[in-house]
């Protein structure tokens, strides 16, 4: 791994001291902080496509470890709060990435900055960043490093609505939930969904939000809040 403080580490220096990693080849670690907002160059969206995978594997073969005696279902549901976007949106805070985006005055203006979407996706771009310039053993360190605090808990936080929702159907031998995209707006950047769940012989619910599985969760939630009033 790089030492921690390169003699000259520019614009990011202080982002190096935060992450404990220097990257040698700082661009990938610019595109990684870039938000697509800004056009004219590379954005965050490929390295957070490898971002997503390396932190998915790192996470799946520490709880591997973690836990021997733990079944498939056990992990799964582990996993599935470890890599979760507000788990990621969390991570991205202490790393303390907000200050660093690089983004449109328009996106900024809007609280691009603090949106949980945004950070989620630029969190996934940089551990992306550094398994692309420093290998897949540095970003098993950062990972390791950064969810250290999560690793240990029984349960991160609640589980996530979407779940919670399906695990109600699934004990009532009901079929799965659906949810239906009603309408998108705004633009390839920054698009926001309002998607309907729907669940068997249930009024349906509409939830909103800047990705799909925001708005989906934002509807299962108001799923679960009707069947709470209900019961």
């Amino acid at each position: 791994m790089p030492e921690l403080l390169p003699k000259s580490g520019g614009q990011y220096s202080d982002l190096y001291r935060v992450l404990g990693y220097a990257f040698k080849d700082a661009s990938l670690l610019r595109e990684a902080l870039t938000h697509p907002s800004l056009e004219g160059g590379k954005q965050y969206q490929r390295l957070e496509f490898v971002g997503d995978r390396v932190v998915g594997l790192v996470i799946a073969e520490w709880l591997f470890e973690k836990y021997p005696d733990a079944d498939e279902g056990g992990m799964a549901s582990r996993h599935t709060n470890m890599v979760r976007k507000e788990t990621l949106a969390e991570v991205a805070l202490v790393m303390k990435l907000s200050n660093f985006i690089h983004m449109a005055k328009s996106t900024e203006d809007n609280g691009g900055r603090e949106k949980p979407t945004i950070l989620a996706d630029v969190c996934e771009a940089v551990i992306g960043a550094v398994s692309q310039d420093g290998g897949y053993e540095a970003a098993r360190t950062l990972v390791r490093r950064f969810w250290k605090h999560y690793i240990s808990q029984e349960a991160i936080g609640k589980r996530d609505a979407k779940t919670r929702l399906q695990e109600w159907v699934q004990a009532r031998h009901m079929p799965t939930p659906k949810y239906v995209v009603i309408d998108r707006t705004g633009p390839a950047h920054e698009p926001f969904f309002t998607i309907e769940a729907r669940v068997k012989d249930m009024e349906p619910r509409i939830g909103k939000g800047h990705s799909k599985r925001e708005a989906e969760q934002d509807a299962a939630s108001r799923v679960l809040n009707r069947l709470e009033k209900n019961i």
